[in-house]
């Protein structure tokens, strides 16, 4: 009960430090404060005049985010100065589909990481193990923005780069935690004694190294939500990652302290699920 009570704490401490640096951050950005309405010559002095007003409601960080932290208490998410729109409704209409993305990503990434790995181990062949690595490294050593440029221009769905990413973190782990198993005193003699490979994997490696590949599944979790921001917004796809691109082009300062938090919040429970997984596999 004590272990969880210090996460759930640290958790919320970070979530808040976290929120406050994001706001810091766009608050101190260069441009903050000037709007592309400014520009239209159309606009009296009046005018010009009531925009920079509201842009200086944030003039004092420390104010602002007390005040707005007085509004999330009451269930007040914010208003969005770039969107139009309450934060609450915008993130409602384009979680679900960042969600469709990474629960994608880390499937497909899953799928073909732990595939490959199998295929690696399995085959016992220098040849496939160097294809299998060579096709994880390049994925691995490509920038996401570059994977995303690439699905644009082929005209591929953007939820593919998500699964890219994972891929290689998937199938390097896995193929290590196979190789260890497949070296294990009761998996060499059952080899020597003649079984089947597909019998010496399922009964003998496979359980091994199960509980350990179930701890890293929410590292990759937290990979693919990471990844979906930069991919979301070059692929132009309706999500939080797009969202957070135009709130951070806008210095929408109550659309990024709430993004901010989500993906602390997402990324710190993946991390804590997949420790709290590794440590139970190693008692267990």
């Amino acid at each position: 009960m004590s272990t969880l009570f210090k996460c759930a704490a640290k958790t919320i401490l970070i979530v808040l430090i976290g929120g406050f640096i994001g706001a810091t951050l766009a608050r101190f950005a260069p441009g903050y404060g000037v709007t592309e309405e400014e520009l239209d010559s159309r606009l009296s002095g009046e005018s010009l005049r009531a925009l920079r007003q509201s842009q200086q409601l944030h003039g004092n960080l420390m104010s602002f985010y007390i005040g707005y932290w007085g509004k999330l208490l009451r269930g007040d998410l914010g208003f969005s100065t770039v969107m139009r729109e309450p934060v609450r409704q915008l993130i409602a209409e384009r979680f679900p589909e960042t969600i469709k993305s990474v629960g994608f990503g880390v499937a497909l990434g899953w799928a073909v990481g732990l595939g490959f790995a199998i295929l690696s181990i399995t085959a016992r062949s220098g040849a496939v193990d160097f294809a299998t690595s060579m096709v994880a490294t390049i994925a691995l050593c490509t920038p996401a923005a570059v994977l995303a440029l690439l699905c644009v221009f082929a005209q591929a769905p953007g939820r593919l780069v998500i699964a890219v990413i994972v891929f290689p973190k998937v199938f390097q782990y896995a193929r290590n935690l196979l190789m260890r198993s497949a070296a294990l005193p009761h998996v060499v003699a059952a080899t020597a004694r003649g079984l089947h490979k597909a019998r010496i994997f399922l009964w003998h490696i496979l359980p091994v190294a199960a509980p350990q590949l179930l701890a890293v599944a929410g590292i990759t979790v937290s990979i693919a939500f990471t990844a979906a921001i930069p991919v979301e917004a070059l692929c132009d796809m309706p999500g939080i990652g797009q969202l957070a691109w135009k709130a951070a082009q806008g210095r929408d300062l109550e659309l990024l302290i709430v993004l901010t938090m989500m993906v602390a919040t997402i990324t710190l429970l993946a991390n804590t699920a997949a420790d709290l997984l590794g440590k139970a596999a190693t008692h267990g």
